[in-house]
């Protein structure tokens, strides 16, 4: 049940700092502001507060999960459901994560087309990153983690850019504090978990993470959790800040709004700039959910990867091309948006809960032999 990877296909646990914070961190920070505002307004702050505990107490349960003979996705539910009907549970987390890597990469292909190339055809983009993509994950799981370190490391400097508009902040807008119920706190918080869906794909890789103990990978992926809380609380109140609310209700893009006031005399349009090196960041939720798809098909069907991978890109270049309308493009985000919220705050808790139940089973049966 337990699958075994050589070392040589391993990776440090050091980097699952990477691989957690890249895939929480995708086409959501551009426009969340908006969405996270509704309910608790000017006290959102708070509500990520609520879902950066609530995330790292799911990832305690992963651990959990992961613990003994079941190091992943695939033998956690053989283990806890016998073959049959384990196998169908795997296929139904691999339309979640095919459903959240489409998600990404037709919401940026809008980015683009709306602030960049307006006559740009849809299928044409996604020529150029389906190759794109099926070059990094057919190279193999290290060259994906390389990938997710650079899109970390690279687009860090972007931060700088907070010095723009922290200069026309106005600290009223976050007053007054502390005035929104509990219900209002969490229907917020409940937004705030969408940005931070992608650390559950820990459940496939995390047999390639080389590591003397379990431990030792959590307390990484504890910490790529919390750089994410740290980033999204930093925009969230330059926004608040920087916004009044009812104009950032009703904003599409906030985060580019923002970058829109850079300026330099060599450059004018800074958030061009801003979108394309976005496409770093995008690439590690993309292609890691690509890959857990993958690992999903071979494990249950020992199909060859780069033989599921092709399909899997080809299905979503359609996809991508039969979403033109902005309704559905929404709707298909708040479709994988409450699938993903699903199932990391209920079935993956009930998951670990059918496990305890089955471990003690045949602990008892064991011990009547």
């Amino acid at each position: 049940m337990n699958v075994k990877v050589e070392k040589q296909f391993q990776i440090s646990a050091f980097f699952t700092f990477f691989l957690v914070h890249s895939s929480q961190t995708g086409i959501g920070i551009l426009n969340f502001q908006s969405q996270v505002i509704k309910d608790a307004e000017q006290d959102a702050w708070i509500s990520l507060i609520i879902t950066w505990v609530t995330t790292q107490i799911i990832l305690y349960m992963i651990f959990k999960l992961l613990g003994g003979e079941t190091n992943d996705l695939v033998a956690v539910h053989q283990y806890c459901f016998g073959k049959a009907l384990g196998s169908i549970m795997s296929i139904m987390a691999l339309v979640y994560f095919w459903l959240a890597s489409l998600t990404v990469l037709r919401a940026y292909i809008e980015v683009i087309q709306i602030w960049v190339y307006p006559t740009i055809k849809t299928w044409q983009l996604c020529f150029i990153f389906g190759l794109t993509f099926y070059y990094i994950i057919s190279s193999g799981f290290r060259s994906l983690t390389g990938f997710s370190f650079w899109g970390v490391i690279l687009p860090s400097f972007l931060f700088f850019l907070i010095y723009f508009p922290l200069k026309h902040t106005n600290y009223i807008y976050l007053l007054p504090a502390f005035s929104h119920s509990l219900k209002e706190l969490f229907l917020s918080s409940k937004e705030y978990a969408l940005l931070f869906l992608g650390f559950e794909w820990i459940l496939m890789y995390y047999p390639f993470i080389r590591s003397s103990n379990n431990k030792d990978i959590s307390k990484w992926a504890y910490l790529g959790n919390t750089y994410t809380f740290i980033v999204y609380l930093v925009i969230t109140l330059i926004s608040f800040l920087y916004f009044n609310q009812d104009v950032l209700k009703h904003l599409p893009w906030p985060t580019l709004m923002m970058v829109k006031i850079v300026q330099f005399s060599f450059l004018e349009r800074f958030e061009y700039v801003f979108i394309f090196i976005w496409l770093l960041v995008i690439i590690s939720p993309i292609c890691i959910s690509l890959w857990a798809c993958t690992r999903i098909v071979k494990r249950t069907f020992s199909i060859p990867p780069k033989a599921t991978l092709l399909f899997l890109l080809i299905a979503e270049m359609i996809a991508s091309v039969y979403l033109q309308e902005f309704k559905s493009i929404d709707y298909l985000v708040q479709f994988t948006s409450n699938a993903g919220i699903g199932f990391v705050y209920v079935y993956l808790p009930l998951l670990l809960i059918i496990k305890w139940i089955k471990s003690h089973f045949m602990k008892n049966k064991l011990n009547k032999i």
